[in-house]
């Protein structure tokens, strides 16, 4: 087997997700080295259909990075859709002056983020098998991968971004008793499913049946969610059935057609602390996970990037390393503040419909919940605050 020791570079981002291909622009953007390494190729990464929310914030942060350019195309302004409770459809009027959120799959932003850091010289490298953060607590850190062709190739930087995901090898390259894992399991999961149909209705349905969603994911294809118990498998949830409890739950007729594909999603909240061991620094998914009924998976995950970046930039620039040395202590309270959203709102929708899991006391404490978010004007501004990305 043949082995090289490549060149050195300031940061090795493992992962092309949405943190890791952020970090790689605005380091590149500000003459900063990097390296991105992704163990699939590139047609598979930009295949993964996978739900996605730019809220004001992630909206406005690339503009502030002068990186407007990756939410052109696909992406279509953000639109709450429909609101159904018990079959009825429900007026929504919350305040959104000055969101600039953005509906757009996170394959899309994906390949936008791609063809910048391409088209501007990035070093991105697919197809990087076993890849292996080394000496992470030394002062000069490595990562080891093997490449499509067989070669074993060595990278020496001063710092590791594990942007791998929840199941990457960057956490678990951590010592577990290095890490104090903090978790949450909701009791019930998601029957999600890729529909070839135009979304009609669109929004989210509460029923005493259970939560149900149909979600765009493009002007012919749709995203449906389907609240069920967590012991549920996908072949209990034939197509006839996933359309027969879609119009049910909503209460009204439902475009139906060709089921892409499906998978039974539990739903939990996730945080690690620190963040950081080391030189090697976790961002989005590896550091954090939140349910999907929040749509903040992507603003954590741009979060940190940008946290992450600063501090680089900082030590680059100014040989200052405050910000490195701070960079858990500065994101994990915004974590908590978006846990703490997620966690509310993901049992508030699912108690206000199905009673199976905690009872008609919490359903009825559900109802009065969403009906202050209808007439409390304060209550309002917390959630559009929230849902924008800006509180």
């Amino acid at each position: 087997m043949t082995e090289t020791r490549d060149k050195t570079t300031n940061v090795v981002i493992i992962g092309v997700g949405v943190a890791g291909l952020t970090l790689g622009n605005f380091l590149l953007r500000n003459g900063i080295e990097c390296t991105v390494l992704e163990k699939h190729p590139r047609a598979h990464v930009e295949q993964r259909q996978r739900a996605g929310t730019i809220d004001a914030f992630g909206v406005r942060m690339f503009r502030a990075w002068d990186l407007e350019e990756v939410l052109a195309g696909d992406p279509i302004p953000h639109s709450e859709g429909g609101f159904y409770i018990d079959g009825e459809a429900m007026p929504i009027d919350v305040d959104d002056d000055n969101n600039d959120s953005l509906y757009c799959p996170q394959q899309v932003l994906v390949r936008n983020l791609t063809d910048t850091f391409l088209r501007d010289g990035g070093d991105l490298r697919y197809e990087a098998a076993d890849v292996t953060p080394q000496d992470i607590t030394g002062q000069r850190p490595a990562v080891r991968y093997r490449s499509a062709d067989g070669t074993t190739v060595t990278i020496d930087c001063d710092f590791i971004a594990g942007c791998d995901g929840f199941h990457g090898v960057s956490r678990r390259t951590i010592p577990a008793s290095a890490l104090t894992e903090y978790s949450h399991e909701y009791g019930y999961s998601w029957l999600s499913a890729l529909a070839a149909v135009p979304t009609r209705p669109s929004g989210m349905a509460i029923h005493e049946r259970g939560l149900a969603g149909m979600i765009p994911r493009g002007p012919h294809t749709s995203r449906i969610y389907v609240q069920c118990p967590v012991d549920d498998t996908p072949e209990q949830w034939p197509d006839k059935r996933i359309w027969s409890e879609l119009e049910a739950r909503f209460g009204c007729p439902v475009a139906s057609g060709e089921v892409i594909s499906k998978q039974i999603v539990p739903l939990r909240s996730v945080v690690f602390d620190p963040m950081s061991h080391g030189r090697l620094y976790l961002l989005g998914d590896a550091a954090h996970i939140v349910p999907p009924m929040s749509a903040k998976g992507i603003h954590l995950a741009l979060h940190d990037a940008e946290v992450f970046a600063r501090a680089v930039i900082r030590q680059a620039r100014e040989g200052d390393s405050s910000l490195l040395d701070s960079y858990s202590e500065t994101c994990l309270p915004h974590i908590w503040n978006y846990q703490a959203f997620a966690t509310w709102i993901t049992d508030t929708m699912h108690n206000a419909g199905f009673t199976g899991y905690e009872g008609e006391f919490r359903k009825q404490v559900a109802r009065a919940e969403l009906q202050r978010q209808f007439t409390s004007d304060s209550a309002n501004k917390l959630f559009s605050e929230l849902a924008a990305g800006t509180n």
